[in-house]
């Protein structure tokens, strides 16, 4: 009824201006959001309430769901969906930019929602097909586990899904069919209509791919989801519910997402540093290696050095006089060989030819 009459601000109190006068609300701004908050959550909670107990027939493990599926399913690959300017600024601010659709009777509702995550597109990818671990990422859900997948070619999966959302006392159970095709960067989903669901219908599709702007660094997210509950639901329910999922599911995906980035970033920072530490080990350990090395030559030539003087020092006496003490022998020099014949012959016979030539030199 807010949109019925003009609002101000006075005092940090909300003013309602009506026609019968001014009602000064006893809240200010942000308890008025928070009481709005609770609200919601207690609207959720007697929806879920109220669909538990008004399903004639609950979700059943052995018997099939009442029909192969009312909502036409998603296909795999590019949604389509064109960002208008209106579109990019909201998602460079940080936020989500949604949008709704609804069939014409009004028990059908579809969402979509975009969202930019400033991670990378396999640490998104690893959130999303963490099934098992999603009651303790998605709001209002209390247990999710997978019962089958099977793994196809090309990368391709198909996984099966127990999940059961709203509260311990009040849980609604359906069971879910998961195509995950990551060479069409998408993954959409039915119902497992082989068992039965306290859901009507439902399917919808993630659509991951690297962001325009930072593919390295980025990812751009869109998520739409089409659900269908059974005629006696009222329709503010269906709209209720519909509104729910699409603030709720990129939230999570974003949140979750950027927290395993920042410890994943926090090990491989302490990894690189841990390299570095072992580069700078390894190089302190070759230079002391090396050091030890050559000390070690050193001593083991010192050592060679004074093994060669003790054995000089301790080898046996060669002569010992009468009584018994060591004596060095004198060595006498060594005695000029007399000159040969034949050196004696050679002179002459030089010294005779000179004479000679000498008279020859004269006489002429």
């Amino acid at each position: 009824h807010l949109g019925r009459h003009s609002t101000a601000r006075k005092g940090g109190r909300l003013v309602l201006s009506t026609g019968c006068g001014t009602l000064k609300s006893l809240l200010t701004i942000m308890p008025l959001v928070v009481c709005l908050q609770k609200i919601r959550s207690l609207l959720l909670t007697l929806i879920i309430i109220m669909l538990s107990f008004g399903t004639s027939e609950p979700s059943s493990w052995d018997e099939p769901h009442p029909h192969k599926g009312v909502i036409p399913p998603f296909e795999a690959g590019d949604p389509k969906v064109q960002l208008d300017s209106e579109a990019l600024s909201i998602l460079a601010s940080g936020k989500p930019y949604e949008t709704q659709k609804k069939s014409e009777s009004g028990n059908s509702g579809r969402a979509l929602v975009v969202q930019d995550i400033h991670v990378p597109t396999t640490i998104v990818w690893d959130r999303i097909l963490d099934y098992n671990n999603y009651s303790k990422m998605v709001p209002k859900t209390v247990e999710s586990k997978n019962y089958a997948v099977e793994k196809l070619r090309n990368g391709q999966q198909i996984i099966y899904t127990r999940m059961k959302v709203g509260f311990p006392m009040f849980k609604l159970e359906f069971f879910v069919k998961h195509n995950y095709e990551p060479s069409k960067n998408s993954l959409t989903w039915t119902l497992d209509y082989t068992k039965r669901s306290d859901f009507d219908d439902s399917c919808g599709y993630w659509y991951v791919i690297p962001h325009p702007e930072n593919p390295t660094q980025w990812t751009r997210v869109y998520y739409s989801i089409g659900v269908s509950m059974f005629s006696w639901v009222p329709k503010f329910a269906v709209d209720f519910m519909s509104s729910k999922a699409l603030a709720d599911a990129t939230a999570w995906v974003k949140k979750h997402s950027e927290l395993e980035y920042a410890k994943t970033a926090s090990e491989r920072e302490q990894a690189q540093e841990e390299k570095v530490q072992k580069k700078k080990r390894g190089h302190t350990d070759w230079f002391q290696r090396k050091r030890r090395k050559q000390k070690k030559t050193n001593s083991q030539d010192s050592l060679t050095t004074t093994s060669h003087s003790d054995e000089s020092d301790v080898s046996t006496c060669p002569t010992t006089d009468s009584e018994g003490e060591c004596t060095v022998p004198l060595i006498e020099p060594e005695k000029d060989a007399p000159v040969g014949v034949v050196r004696v012959a050679l002179l002459t016979t030089v010294c005779g030819l000179a004479l000679f030539n000498v008279h020859l030199y004269f006489s002429q």
